[in-house]
């Protein structure tokens, strides 16, 4: 039989559960609201993408088809430097993370695949960190890290990949640094992220060989006016604001399509919690009814035996 204390421990206990399920419920309001943003977001970054690659493609074809007739040529963006000892190369990096967290493990797979390809690679390393995640994570290692390099990897821009190419090209044309790479993640499809580690200067003629063709074909006469050079001064800059350009938005879309996924788990999570709870309330309020009755019906006999 219950006495008064269990029957009030009983309903003090239905109703922390029913606080619980209430605290769950406003989360899976909030994990399906960044679920929708997100969604929103990467495909409105794809369509940016899908809308700027061409352009940029058909400056990579132009490119080859200058280097087709011109396979010799020597270019300061082609330079390897290969003068320079491996352990005596500086060798900067963009790093691309993200500007908040709540995206599963997409800031951790970059920032270990840059911390990996430090340790392994030889030479005087450093940073170009975009995204306030990335940008605290390195602050709190012993690394070389540009401080005034602030840029937001939000709603990526044309203007802020063309002021990151002009930096990074004219550190590389001062002899600042040796090689430019960039990490980033990669967008496989819905599924699948891989963090990606690009060169982007110095540049490798064998990169702008259209389908295996040997470099050395030429195909059509062209000419190039004022020279080879100088259209290859125009040219260059501008691929690479576009290479930057797709970078930022791959690495946005990832991002995006992580915290999708995140969101998602963490609210199917949240309906299996419920369910757990819900089980756990009808448990504890049938156990608190059960004491009512039991103790309606224990009085009723101690009335009958009077």
């Amino acid at each position: 039989m219950y006495d008064s204390d269990q029957q009030e421990e009983f309903m003090a206990n239905a109703r922390e559960i029913k606080s619980r399920i209430s605290s769950v419920q406003d989360t899976m309001k909030i994990t399906n609201a960044m679920y929708m943003i997100s969604s929103s977001k990467m495909k409105k970054a794809k369509k940016i993408l899908s809308d700027t690659e061409p352009y940029f493609y058909n400056m990579q074809n132009a490119i080859a088809r200058i280097l087709r007739h011109i396979p010799d040529i020597q270019h300061p963006f082609f330079s390897i430097r290969h003068l320079i000892p491996q352990e005596e190369r500086k060798i900067a990096t963009i790093v691309v993370t993200g500007d908040k967290g709540m995206a599963g493990a997409y800031n951790h797979n970059i920032t270990k695949m840059t911390e990996e390809f430090m340790a392994k690679t030889p030479g005087h390393h450093k940073l170009y960190v975009l995204g306030v995640v990335g940008r605290q994570y390195f602050s709190k290692k012993n690394v070389d890290m540009d401080g005034s390099f602030r840029y937001t990897v939000q709603k990526p821009t044309m203007h802020r990949a063309r002021m990151i190419s002009e930096e990074v090209i004219r550190s590389f044309l001062e002899r600042e640094v040796d090689e430019v790479h960039i990490i980033y993640t990669q967008m496989q499809n819905a599924v699948v992220m891989e963090p990606v580690n690009m060169q982007l200067l110095p540049l490798k003629k064998t990169s702008f060989s259209p389908l295996g063709m040997p470099i050395e074909v030429h195909q059509e006469e062209i000419e190039m006016f004022p020279s080879a050079d100088g259209v290859l001064d125009i040219m260059i800059p501008n691929y690479l604001t576009g290479v930057i350009y797709g970078c930022l938005v791959e690495a946005y879309a990832s991002e995006n399509n992580a915290r999708m996924t995140a969101m998602q788990a963490s609210t199917d999570s949240a309906k299996k919690m419920l369910q757990d709870l819900s089980i756990q309330y009808n448990r504890a309020r049938q156990a608190a009814i059960t004491q009512e009755i039991t103790e309606v019906c224990s009085g009723a006999k101690a009335q009958k035996r009077k």
